[in-house]
């Protein structure tokens, strides 16, 4: 496997990243059989040395698989460095007794440490928290480029629906992400107009209700609750029971469970809870006006 560094700016990374850098790409490479005696060495006598040495061998490829993100806009070094995270979680987890080199197995390992690094840091708000929305982040700009460069011989009446047929993601995820991808974090406390003084979080709406909503809330609910326990009071102690817990109660009380408590038939209880709730409608009749208002 070969690895290549792809061309920066001389502005985009600083002297000694260039020469992290430089240096990583001009390790000597391993042989299968140096990947198994230094992966066995690291994983059954914890050689910190044969890890050292598999680490750096390996470096070109963390920093190469690092610089194919820098589109992103996060920093190179701390794409690098997570790189070299993943680098060292493969040489942890690596089965030295299978036949899989130790470059291929490690590439997968570093490829999710830099992407979950990212979907962590290129946005204040959280993103990629689903498979498919991973799956768009990552690939969302290059399959549009490819399908706008391709419209020209063969048209698409509907990109969204071609980008997720292609990767296999509803229709919806592609709309969200674009939008996502296509608008950068505002913070509200930015101003919203010049020398005006008014930030962004000053122009939105509290949906909250009002304290005098919330005062006259409270008060309805518990006028409410004097009317029906002055209703309820009317009733038989076992019709009380029987509405308390099968209405008042978080947890609903069976009908067969109180007749065995009360030793009658179910079809009994169902017939004394029905001749209770009439009972309280007329007594509230009898005290409210009108009883709708209550509801």
């Amino acid at each position: 496997m070969t690895y290549t560094t792809q061309s920066l700016p001389n502005s985009s990374l600083k002297s000694g990243e260039s020469d992290f850098i430089r240096k990583a790409m001009k390790q000597p490479l391993l042989t299968k059989e140096d990947e198994q005696e230094l992966t066995r060495a690291w994983k059954h006598n914890r050689d910190s040395r044969a890890l050292d040495r598999l680490i750096r061998a390996y470096s070109r490829l963390a920093v190469s698989s690092a610089l194919k993100y820098k589109k992103f806009g996060l920093p190179v070094s701390d794409l690098i460095q997570e790189a070299n995270v993943g680098l060292m979680q493969a040489a942890d987890k690596f089965d030295p007794d299978r036949d899989v080199r130790f470059s291929t197995y490690s590439a997968w390992w570093i490829k999710a440490a830099i992407q979950e690094y990212i979907l962590r840091n290129w946005s204040m708000v959280r993103i990629g928290s689903t498979s498919s929305q991973r799956k768009l982040f990552f690939n969302l700009r290059r399959l549009k480029t490819k399908l706008e460069e391709q419209s020209s011989s063969l048209p698409y009446d509907n990109m969204s629906e071609e980008i997720a047929k292609q990767l296999e993601v509803p229709v919806r995820d592609v709309d969200y992400m674009t939008g996502r991808l296509e608008k950068s974090d505002q913070s509200l406390n930015a101003i919203a107009f010049d020398e005006s003084g008014v930030e962004l979080q000053d122009l939105l709406a509290d949906e909250r209700p009002n304290p005098e909503v919330i005062l006259s809330g409270s008060t309805d609910a518990k006028i409410r609750a004097d009317i029906i326990a002055r209703a309820m009071a009317e009733l038989s102690p076992r019709e009380y029971t029987i509405i308390k817990r099968r209405r008042l109660s978080d947890e609903k009380v069976t009908l067969e469970s109180l007749g065995q408590e009360f030793g009658v038939s179910k079809e009994r209880v169902r017939q004394l809870e029905a001749r209770a709730l009439g009972s309280i409608k007329d007594a509230i009749s009898s005290i409210v006006e009108c009883p709708s208002d209550l509801y």
